[in-house]
């Protein structure tokens, strides 16, 4: 007779994890995503949100969204492969390509999905998959998939990255080298153009995880590629529309030989069901606003300086950030959460980043400036976080 209990361990799990103030405390958003809004029934300025350009409000997103609905329903019924495959669907592909100024792209339904779905099909056994050491989990999570060979160079070490492309070189059928464009914890920007260089000297592929960059970096706001001048010469280029494009949903974008393999191949694009048409036309209408209304950006950046600017001056380390990901370096766990409660009971909703996400002693919050953010909202931010900080002895 068995004696085990069958899921008595996933409590035991969870309360070691409350127990080293580790666990996910789960906050609950009671209102749309902007820069003001309602946070389990406070309101609060909103500074942890991935919504750049605040677009996930814009009313021809609205209005995109809704207007197809009548016409083709809330769902596809099916995954692409079989009946989901829908003309919407194939639009978007278009235009993201046009977009990114490549020959195609595929739409997957999330950017983990993407990375997860296709890093697996492009590297196997006899092949090297080299990697920044600090990639985005769902990159870790794909490479974990394949049966290729890893290396890891030192962060944005173009040095390192050399010496492993030169050690792999002859040794390796396929080399595929992944970064992120822009890295989600600290803000700073990968060296995509001397990447795609050292991949073009060593006949290897180039993979950039551009989730972070889309509608931030680049010309418009075409991400990593375009603000180093490589379009069209990345292998792969992933991106996201959960973040500044205000939607939801993952692509690839590249060559056509990139698209047909990864429908062919990719089993989280092939098994999951496509996107509800209301998503994709609101993807599409996202793709219109970034290619007509350039405020938008432009807004994003000029609240960016000033946002760390300010903190700079009122003593706040912000690491190396570049980027509107603008963390408040803290080091200590303890003192990022207490920093983030000090700054909710101020109105301001930002959120801490503790170990094991981070080293144990590079917590910090981590702030997000966006577009729709007044100065108002910036200025009365700022003060929450100078009373703050010297309430919690962070400055």
């Amino acid at each position: 007779m068995a004696t085990r209990h069958p899921t008595a361990w996933m409590g035991e799990a969870y309360r070691d994890l409350v127990s080293k103030d580790f666990d996910w405390k789960l906050r609950t958003l009671q209102s749309a995503s902007a820069p003001r809004c309602t946070v389990d029934g406070k309101k609060v300025i909103m500074l942890c949100s991935n919504n750049y350009l605040n677009l996930s409000t814009h009313p021809k997103l609205k209005a995109a969204a809704t207007s197809v609905i009548e016409e083709f329903g809330v769902g596809s019924g099916s995954v692409r492969p079989i009946a989901g495959n829908m003309a919407i669907h194939e639009e978007l592909e278009r235009r993201v390509a046009r977009f990114k100024r490549v020959e195609a792209s595929l739409v997957y339904q999330t950017g983990f999905a993407t990375n997860q779905g296709l890093i697996a099909q492009l590297a196997d056994k006899g092949d090297i998959i080299i990697s920044d050491e600090l990639n985005h989990g769902s990159i870790i999570d794909g490479v974990r998939l394949t049966k290729a060979e890893r290396g890891v160079y030192p962060h944005n070490d173009m040095a390192g990255l050399e010496k492993l492309l030169k050690e792999s070189d002859g040794t390796y059928q396929k080399i595929l080298v992944i970064s992120d464009g822009v890295f989600s914890m600290d803000g700073d920007v990968a060296p995509v153009k001397e990447i795609v260089e050292l991949c073009e000297r060593f006949g290897a592929m180039s993979y950039i995880d551009d989730a972070h960059g889309e509608g931030v970096l680049g010309e418009g706001g075409r991400g990593a590629a375009s603000h180093f001048h490589v379009e069209g010469r990345v292998t792969v280029e992933v991106g996201t529309f959960s973040k500044a494009f205000g939607v939801v949903g993952g692509y690839c974008a590249g060559g056509k030989d990139l698209r047909s393999y990864a429908y062919n191949k990719s089993r989280s694009w092939l098994l999951s069901g496509s996107h509800p048409p209301m998503v994709a036309a609101a993807c599409i209408a996202a793709i219109d606003v970034l290619e007509t209304e350039p405020q938008h950006v432009e807004r994003l950046w000029e609240n960016t300086r000033y946002f760390k600017e300010q903190m700079q001056s009122i003593g706040f380390d912000i690491g190396r950030s570049v980027t509107p990901i603008t963390p408040a370096m803290c080091g200590e766990s303890a003192k990022a959460v207490a920093l983030s409660k000090a700054l909710f009971a101020a109105g301001v909703f930002a959120l801490p980043i503790v170990f094991p996400m981070v080293a144990r002693d590079k917590a910090r919050i981590r702030n997000i400036v966006t577009a729709g953010l007044s100065r108002a909202d910036l200025d009365e931010a700022l003060r929450a976080y100078e009373d703050a900080g010297r309430k919690v002895k962070v400055l």
